[in-house]
This record gives structure tokens, sequence and C-alpha cells, in this order.
């Protein structure tokens, strides 16, 4: 029998795998923007899966009280493991919490968490009301936080066929002159991976519109000029 969910059986698992020697190398490549425990990602699915088995889901109205418990946890492997909470309970999350992943997106910022979260958990929100979700994205993309605006871009990344391509060129088009690496290497992921379902689209559209040589250079990796 599980017992009910407490994230401190995760801690446990997590503290018993610390490694100096590998958090050094894991710090660095993050540009040691966070300090690390030193588990690489396999190991570290296995724990969380350990705890899975172990351990209760969360109630649904606590996922993010206990994701938070995680996130604000020191090391980078918390983060990951708040992350894995709510992908577990992916399909609990509404409309009603676009705000909270926006703190998520905000908070302990990088690529490796905003990546996580907006094309799984914001995109899979946005599909609930599309019209709700262009104003949403919309907002995002105008935001100050640079983050936020590359959670906008990126939200529909793995849409394919459901693509909203008017609100996808819009919101590229709004940060087409950014100087931000993020930003540009944003932009050329989402065209890269849309012209996966409409090369001609992507090839049109980087034709007609200045881009940063970085975001065209990617848009147009495996579809080039022709």
């Amino acid at each position: 029998m599980k017992k009910p969910w407490d994230h401190k059986g995760l801690i446990e698992k997590f503290e018993a795998h610390r490694n100096e020697e590998l958090a050094g190398p894991m710090e660095a490549y993050m540009k040691n923007h966070f300090p690390f425990l030193g588990i690489k990602s396999p190991l570290r699915k296995e724990l969380m899966r350990e705890q899975f088995t172990e351990y209760e889901l969360p109630e649904p109205k606590d996922l993010f009280v206990e994701a938070w418990k995680l996130y604000n946890m020191p090391e980078r492997e918390y983060q990951y493991a708040a992350i894995g909470l709510i992908e577990k309970m992916r399909k609990h999350l509404t409309v009603e919490d676009y705000s909270t992943l926006r703190e998520f997106i905000e908070t302990k910022s990088w690529w490796d968490s905003v990546d996580a979260i907006a094309p799984a958990f914001v995109g899979n929100i946005v599909k609930l009301d599309r019209a709700l979700g262009e104003r949403i994205m919309l907002e995002w993309s105008d935001a100050d936080n640079m983050w936020v605006n590359r959670a906008a871009i990126l939200h529909q990344l793995k849409f394919k066929d459901d693509t909203d391509v008017d609100l996808l060129f819009r919101i590229i088009s709004q940060h087409a002159d950014s100087g931000e690496f993020f930003i540009q290497k944003a932009i050329g992921w989402v065209l890269r991976e849309y012209a996966k379902t409409d090369a001609v689209a992507v090839r049109t559209f980087v034709s007609e519109n200045k881009l940063k040589p970085l975001s065209r250079r990617e848009a147009l990796k495996h579809i080039g000029n022709d």
C-alpha cells in the first residue's frame, strides 16, 4: 500500500545520491547559475519512479503547493523534480493555472526549466481554450521578462497540424529583432519544428521577414532556402 505523498521522501532519495564530483561539471554546463546535487538524468528519473511507486500522488488541489516545496530547494535537480511531478499530473492542469505556471517560468529561470514548462504544460492548457490561450500568449509575448517571451514563442512547439500559424508568426514577428540569444534561438527552433509540418509556410515566412541570422539559420536548417 502506498504512503501519502511526502516530498521529504524524494529529498531523502536525492540526498543519498549526492555526488560532488559530478556536481561540478553539471554546474559548469549550466554556467554556474545553480548548485547541483550531481545526480544525472537517468538516475534522477529512476529515483522519481521509485517515489511515485512508494507514495501516492498529491491531491490535484495540492499539486502546486507540493511542487513549490521542491522547486524552492537550492539544487537544480529539485526544480527538475518539481517539473516531473507536474508532468505526472499534467491532466489536472486547467486554464486557471496560467498565472502559476508563469510564476514557475519567472522563478530560477533558465532554458532548461522554461523549455520543459512551456511546450508541455502551457501548450496543454492553451489547447483547452484557444481564444483565451491566444490572448494570454500575446500578453506573455508583451511581457518585460525575456523567459516569459520565450515561453510564448515556444508554447506551440509540439502542436504540428494544430498550430495556430497566424499566432505563431505574429509572436515571432514581435521578437524578430531581439538581440537576446535565447529569443533568437527559440524563434529558430519553433520554426524548424513547424517546418516538419509545413516547410513551404516556414520558407515563405523566413523569406518575407527580416530575422536575425541565428533564427534564420536554425529555421532553415533542414529545409534550405529553395
